[in-house]
């Protein structure tokens, strides 16, 4: 079939959902909390239950990824959100302040325009259904051409779980004709109030040149430092487990390590003993070029690959019970691919001395590709962990956790999300994980709390001074004068 007839299929998808959703939006927005929170609740539960279904389909559509552990971000992106959510008011009068006058109430965007990656589809797909739904608004998906049949069933099942217990139909919908005209129209539409963007860094660049409100989040090459007052054992245990974990696919993992030069023998000991395979120069240099094109690009046919699969295709081989491959680097930059992010469990592995050294070498790090995104810090010394917070461009810094659990908010306070946004400095509008609170507005009602300098506002009263020509001194003292009272200094 011609190209341009899908193109036309995938642009009228687009658009049928969108007006779809515009008019299930215009009903939700008038839910009652409890029906907010029991459609939520509803779909929480419907993901949960399907979170290992939809985990194997997920690998076995996009040929990424480890299966039992797809089935753990399914988990956590159902039971683990609705959990931090559930409490949250989104509805009416979310928060009062009877000393200041002032309310604040939620009100829906409309309709969100979402895009998933490929790397962790239905998880995201997950996530961003539920923190939608929750704060009133309307979802239309355009997944990953890779991953569209995952992601239709995950939406499918939410929505079925939705329209069950109350939401109106043709709330929640996931585009199963994915083409790149088709996906502009989505983002361009005139129901779009909200992109919220999910992958690689050309489709954000798209996502923020709409002309429309959108959270879009950069790559993250994130260093993870250990310094010397480190405890070794964990350090080295968390790192292998955290670069497995579904074989890196998650954009907060670590990419480099940067060892402290009095424990880093130590610690690539305990490392191999966790399943660490230290490449050889001639292996290192085998691995650049199935993993990144010329050109920086990475290498799709390496994303999310078990270390046997690399290994085989770089023509080595590696001992059985392999779980990580390492290289030592010696370099960042276009000259050393090996120190980009690498979607795959390979690692690099730096040896600085001292942590200033080591603070410049993450900053490196974070700078060729990483900025905004994550930083990850093994230390007990306090004014270390510290500096290392205060110093780096980056808006999520893990202390003695994974990177890849820690900064999505599995094993610390951070809110739980599948959306890390990179600040500024990385792009993006923000650099918080994208949770509830993003996806709704809020209007504040304010009451009069003080009086106006009504002196200022007596009927025919005219300045001292020429009629035509205020007294502009007179009217800067009343102004200071309002300004001192207002801040009880006078």
């Amino acid at each position: 079939m011609p190209e341009f007839d899908k193109d036309l299929r995938s642009i009228q998808q687009a658009r049928r959902m969108m007006v779809s959703a515009r008019e299930a939006q215009k009903v939700w927005g008038f839910a009652t909390q409890a029906e907010v929170d029991r459609v939520c609740e509803a779909m929480a539960k419907a993901a949960y239950g399907a979170a290992e279904r939809l985990g194997r389909m997920a690998a076995e559509e996009t040929g990424f990824g480890v299966p039992e552990h797809k089935k753990i971000k399914n988990q956590f992106a159902s039971q683990a959100v609705w959990e931090e959510i559930k409490d949250v008011k989104t509805v009416g009068i979310i928060k009062k302040d009877e000393v200041k006058k002032l309310y604040q109430i939620a009100w829906p965007m409309g309709v969100i325009a979402a895009l998933t990656p490929s790397t962790n589809p239905t998880s995201t797909v997950i996530n961003k259904i539920l923190m939608a739904i929750k704060a009133r608004n309307a979802i239309v998906i355009a997944p990953h051409p890779s991953a569209v049949n995952c992601c239709v069933e995950t939406a499918k099942l939410m929505d079925k779980a939705a329209v069950e217990a109350g939401a109106p139909e043709g709330l929640i919908h996931c585009m199963s004709e994915v083409t790149l005209p088709g996906t502009d129209e989505l983002l361009s539409h005139k129901y779009t109030a909200l992109i919220l963007a999910t992958g690689g860094s050309g489709m954000v660049r798209v996502a923020h040149s709409k002309g429309k409100p959108a959270y879009g989040v950069g790559p993250g090459n994130v260093p993870v430092y250990v310094d010397r007052s480190a405890d070794l054992e964990k350090a080295a245990r968390y790192i292998v487990n955290s670069k497995a974990f579904d074989y890196s696919l998650i954009c907060a993992t670590e990419q480099s390590v940067v060892a402290d030069r009095p424990i880093a023998a130590r610690l690539k000991e305990l490392m191999q003993a966790q399943g660490a395979y230290w490449v050889s120069p001639a292996e290192a240099e085998a691995l650049r070029p199935i993993l990144f094109f010329p050109n920086g690009a990475i290498d799709a046919s390496a994303v999310g690959k078990s270390p046997q699969f690399l290994a085989a295709k770089a023509g080595f081989q590696i001992p059985e019970g392999t779980r990580i491959l390492v290289a030592d680097l010696q370099h960042v930059g276009k000259e050393e691919p090996l120190s980009r992010e690498k979607l795959t469990p390979v690692l690099g592995f730096f040896i600085e001395d001292g942590w200033e050294a080591g603070c410049e070498r993450c900053l490196e790090l974070i700078n060729f590709g990483g900025r905004g995104h994550s930083l990850i810090i093994h230390a007990t010394n306090e004014d270390i962990i510290y500096a290392f917070g205060l110093e780096k461009p980056v808006f999520r810094i893990g202390v003695n956790t994974m990177g890849t659990l820690g900064m999505i908010g599995y094993t610390t306070g951070i809110s739980p999300s599948l959306t890390l946004g990179s600040g500024g400095v990385g792009g993006a509008i923000t650099g918080d994980n994208i949770d509830v609170h993003h996806l709704y507005n809020v209007k504040r009602m304010a009451f009069e709390i003080r009086q106006p300098p009504l002196e200022a506002f007596q009927p025919g009263r005219v300045p001292a001074g020429s009629a035509q020509a205020p007294d502009y001194q007179a009217l800067e003292k009343l102004v200071q004068d309002t300004v001192m009272e207002i801040l009880g200094k006078k």
